[in-house]
């Protein structure tokens, strides 16, 4: 058996657990690093691709923005149309400020870079992380590393493991408040070696569904469409994929599209998830391990950095100054903006989407809804002020 001390252990090794254990490293706080899958797989993942400002920041204070602004893609705007309708909402005019197009996948790859040159220990393929003693001054995290039993004894514990992980499960039943909404469809996404549809993004809703026209680069485009919650991506045929696509989008926005093979396809499931409380005695909660979003609103992995620069802020004071102040807020903090996000998302699929057995009544409110974001500058802008994020 190995027992190893440090001060914080960080489960999950994807996006908020890279970023939250390097803001640790840079403040001289130990920490230990526990991802269940390989690396390899975590560096594959095909997940979001819009950031928030806040988060583009976040990534440039962790010393990790440089390939963001050589590859990224500012966008001062989006579209959103509704049948053969088509409106640009202005971000920029709106309201000052842009989001950044770059894939999760992307960012992954530059925090574990940067992970690697700093020291802090990380060790994948761990699959039997267990969490001991939470309620004592020093819990001890159990797992098994390269093939050895270990305990790793430590001061505190972020979860950043996913809906998935661990960290959620140790928090006791009876103490854990759960809300939860599963949207009854999904989304088929593809990627495509083709030049995007359109220097922007396009949210569309029609009357067969929901579709989204995204992009990785100028060459590498990523589509979805609304399907069923249990379709597999092997029934979807690349031509069945891109008739569907078309017929989703406004006539002349189709008439432009590229097509060609798919490089990868997958269905996505929507729900809405908060985990309450995010923090327990001595375990925090960040990212997809307290709360998921639809990704209609790609607000999942800009709340997860938001969680990071609440968590690190203050778990850099308590090491500093001994203080606990900000650690007893942070589940406050930080849930205040998530349930925000959560409503953003929330609004957006049901705007967007079309739910099976719709009632008539429902498809005008959404129809009157989109004329009234047509008709209103203000409520563009505040669709634009949380599209762009709230304020940390």
């Amino acid at each position: 058996m190995t027992e190893l001390e440090t001060q914080v252990v960080v489960i999950g090794a994807g996006p908020a657990g890279l970023l939250l254990s390097r803001f640790l490293h840079d403040a001289g706080i130990r920490a230990v690093v526990l991802e269940r899958r390989p690396m390899g797989y975590v560096l594959s993942r095909i997940r979001a691709g819009v950031l928030e400002p806040g988060s583009v920041d976040l990534l440039h204070q962790a010393g990790v923005g440089a390939r963001l602004d050589r590859e990224g893609q500012r966008h001062e705007g989006f579209a959103i149309s509704y049948g053969e309708d088509l409106l640009r909402i202005d971000m920029q005019s709106l309201v000052g400020k842009s989001v950044t197009v770059y894939g999760q996948t992307e960012v992954t790859k530059d925090l574990y870079a940067a992970h690697q040159q700093n020291g802090c220990p990380l060790h994948d393929d761990v699959p039997d992380v267990a969490i001991e003693g939470l309620d004592t001054d020093r819990p001890v995290v159990t797992c098994t590393i390269d093939g050895e039993p270990t305990r790793i004894h430590c001061d505190l514990v972020a979860g950043c493991d996913g809906f998935h992980g661990v960290s959620r499960q140790s928090i006791p039943q009876a103490e854990r408040h759960e809300y939860e909404r599963v949207y009854p469809f999904g989304w088929l996404g593809i990627l495509s070696e083709t030049p995007p549809v359109d220097h922007e993004l396009i949210y569309a809703s029609h009357e067969r569904g929901f579709a989204l026209c995204s992009m990785r680069s100028n060459v590498l485009s990523r589509y979805y469409i609304q399907c069923k919650a249990d379709d597999k991506p092997e029934q979807w045929s690349d031509e069945a994929f891109w008739d569907a696509l078309k017929a989703h989008l406004p006539e002349h926005v189709a008439k432009t599209l590229v097509t060609g093979p798919s490089i990868e396809k997958s269905v996505a499931p929507l729900r809405s998830f908060v985990c309450e409380p995010m923090r327990y005695q001595r375990l925090f909660l960040a990212g997809d391990a307290a709360h998921i979003v639809p990704p209609t609103g790609a607000k999942g992995l800009n709340l997860a950095f938001s969680d990071v620069h609440y968590l690190s802020t203050a778990l850099i004071e308590h090491y500093r100054d001994g203080s606990t102040r900000a650690l007893d807020q942070y589940a406050e903090r930080a849930l205040a903006r998530v349930w925000k996000a959560e409503r953003f998302s929330w609004w957006m699929t049901s705007l967007l989407h079309r739910f099976e057995g719709d009632e008539s009544f429902n498809e005008r409110i959404r129809q009157a809804e989109f004329d009234y974001l047509v008709s209103s500058p203000r409520y563009q802008a505040s669709l634009a002020e949380n599209y762009v994020g709230l304020p940390f």
